[in-house]
């Protein structure tokens, strides 16, 4: 894999997730001099004794504190004499006291993220580090030393102290992390991969964990499986809506250049690629049969005895066609599974309108986490070739740190997920539904004698995840609770926010795993039962064809003649068909889920298949196969 040159001004979210599952970094050399240079200004102006914030001051509501030239603390009894000065201890302390958070660890992908994107920031030149402990950052990430960061502790601002304070205690010798997959003292996993740990000087410990890393790797990591998830749910949808024998024309190219939100024109010409080849899309409403359960006397051969359903129409009488001659003309008079109307519902028409607008909301936060992985979100800001005539006019306390603009950004994506979770399960519920799926069994199965579930349950699954995706979509970023004795009297609060969301795209994944396994059922369903009418069209006359048609007059009546004459031009457009199936990149799609999914014929345990149906999903397996 090859390694990622951090300039500072350059890292992209796909170098940036390269990073995270693996790939190593590199410093552009010929900005070094830049960060020396700001670290060099620093320690001059604290040489002369310059009051600056966080080099010779407290922090926070500390900062009105300045710095003396020895220990008071020396002079009380018993006191122990420290070795370090009263800069270095300040650095020291600031990582130490604030590595405070909770919970679980992150994944490593996240906390390399992390380290990826501290250490891009500082290389800007304006953060006061120097180049020797960049350095010590880059070989812990490159050497796979990844600190133990828990969850939960940062309030987004100033930027994710406690997090970033977690990194940074392992390059001092302290905390927790893993290496080579052992959880470790941190001073014993840098021995191991050969490291030493650090003294920090001017400003470090500041430069380490000011910053917006956390809320912004897990934003990143978060975003790059969302933008699979949304072309995941268009597949879902497709292979749905070839389950449905759907109607395309919502999706028409002519249709969304008259409202070219960017997000519903891409989901609606990505839906025509996946349906492009597909026979069963729009197909004549009377070519359609509804299910019908099987009977022994269903077939008449034992090869046709094999099928798992039976199939048939509804005949409209003629005296029930007055005032609708016309449309009788055109479509033949014969009711099956699909409706005779022109539009589907909401969740299969509007699939651009809603997918194009989470679509919109990923565009939105990927815009904002773009400029983010290049700016510099620590505090002070210094400026050592600026003419000022104060150190404050080149060391200047601004609130890069602040989290609000990642926590917006996440909260308009955290409220999209839900959404999209939604419309699936829609879909889903429609498929098992007999009441709305268009002809096909109850429950995706033959259910002969009443003891089978088939499908049911899947169902409740989705549904119970749609809900939890729901309570978890409140705006964190709407919630400000004051820290640091009110210095920091408002906080983004991005950090959870981010968090919720990469918790929350695993979960929609799973929704749209069960979509994919219940479509594909339903898929070839409906596939297998128009294609049986199509092979009794050929081998069988108009009489034969009528066995399967209920509602026709009865022998001997005025009306048989025409009924039979009827069923004959539908055989006539059955047999001349070519064999019905769906969209080409559907149909590898289907084909991946079936080769690790089979039919569901009679009812079987689920568990293990509905786990795997989830894994294609995560591992982009059905997606893949679909791009082919």
């Amino acid at each position: 894999m090859k390694s990622i040159r951090l300039d500072g001004r350059s890292l992209t979210r796909a170098q940036l997730v390269a990073v995270a599952h693996g790939a190593t970094v590199e410093l552009e050399p010929t900005q070094l001099p830049a960060v020396q240079r700001a670290a060099d200004f620093l320690a001059e102006q604290a040489r002369r004794e310059e009051p600056i914030y966080g080099v010779n001051t407290g922090f926070g509501s500390n900062a009105d504190k300045l710095l003396g030239a020895h220990r008071v603390r020396d002079h009380l009894p018993g006191a122990e004499k420290n070795a370090e000065t009263l800069h270095e201890e300040l650095q020291r302390n600031l990582i130490v006291t604030h590595a405070v958070c909770v919970g679980e660890p992150f994944a490593p992908e996240v906390v390399r993220a992390m380290l990826c994107i501290r250490i891009n920031t500082l290389m800007r030149g304006h953060s006061g580090i120097r180049v020797e402990i960049l350095q010590a950052l880059t070989a812990m990430l490159n050497a796979g030393v990844v600190p133990v960061v828990p969850q939960l502790g940062s309030v987004g601002a100033s930027g994710d102290l406690a997090p970033l304070s977690h990194l940074a205690i392992v390059l001092l010798g302290g905390g927790e992390a893993f290496y080579q997959g052992e959880r470790l003292a941190g001073g014993e996993a840098l021995a191991r991969a050969g490291l030493q740990p650090v003294k920090l000087s001017y400003k470090e410990g500041l430069a380490l964990n000011n910053g917006t890393a956390q809320m912004l790797a897990t934003g990143v990591l978060a975003l790059a499986k969302l933008e699979a998830l949304v072309e995941t749910a268009d597949l879902a949808a497709a292979m749905t809506i070839d389950a449905f024998a759907g109607r395309l024309g919502a999706f028409a190219e002519e249709v969304h250049a008259l409202r070219p939100h960017p997000g519903q024109v891409e989901t609606a010409a990505n839906l025509r690629r996946l349906l492009e080849g597909s026979t069963l899309s729009d197909i004549a409403y009377h070519l359609v049969p509804r299910f019908r359960q099987w009977q022994p006397e269903s077939w008449d051969s034992a090869e046709l005895q094999q099928l798992r359903f039976d199939i048939g129409w509804d005949w409209v009488p003629f005296t029930q066609r007055h005032g609708r001659e016309k449309f009788y003309q055109r479509f033949r008079p014969f009711r099956g599974g699909k409706k005779h109307q022109p539009q589907d519902s909401y969740s299969l028409r509007c699939i651009p309108q809603v997918h194009g607008a989470v679509r919109d909301a990923l565009a939105q936060a990927a815009r904002v986490l773009d400029i983010e992985l290049n700016a510099l979100t620590d505090n002070p800001i210094v400026f050592p070739d600026a003419k000022a005539e104060f150190v404050e006019q080149q060391v200047i306390s601004a609130g890069h740190f602040h989290g609000m603009p990642l926590a917006l950004a996440m909260s308009y994506v955290k409220a999209a997920i839900p959404v999209l979770a939604s419309i699936s399960e829609r879909r889903l519920n429609k498929l098992v539904d007999s009441a709305t799926n268009d002809g096909l069994p109850g429950f995706l199965i033959g259910n002969e004698d009443g003891t089978e579930s088939g499908f049911m349950i899947v169902q409740y699954t989705a549904a119970a995840i749609v809900n939890d995706l729901a309570s978890r979509a409140m705006p964190a970023s709407v919630y400000s609770i004051p820290t640091s004795a009110n210095a920091e009297d408002h906080v983004s609060m991005g950090a959870n926010e981010a968090r919720h969301v990469l918790a929350m795209a695993d979960d929609l994944g799973k929704v749209l795993g069960l979509e994919l396994y219940t479509a594909a059922q339903a898929l070839d369903l409906r596939r297998d039962m128009i294609n049986a009418a199509r092979g009794l069209a050929v081998r069988t006359d108009a009489a034969g064809l009528a066995a399967k048609v209920a509602g026709g007059p009865a022998a001997g009546s005025e009306d048989r003649d025409g009924f039979l004459g009827e069923v004959e031009s539908l055989r006539v457009e059955l047999a001349n068909a070519d064999a019905f199936h769906p969209g080409n990149a559907v149909a590898r799609a289907h084909a991946a889920i079936r080769e690790q999914l089979p039919f569901l014929a009679r009812d079987r345990a689920l568990d293990g298949e509905v786990a795997t149906a989830v894994r294609l999903v995560k591992e982009g397996v059905v997606l893949a196969a679909a791009r082919g």
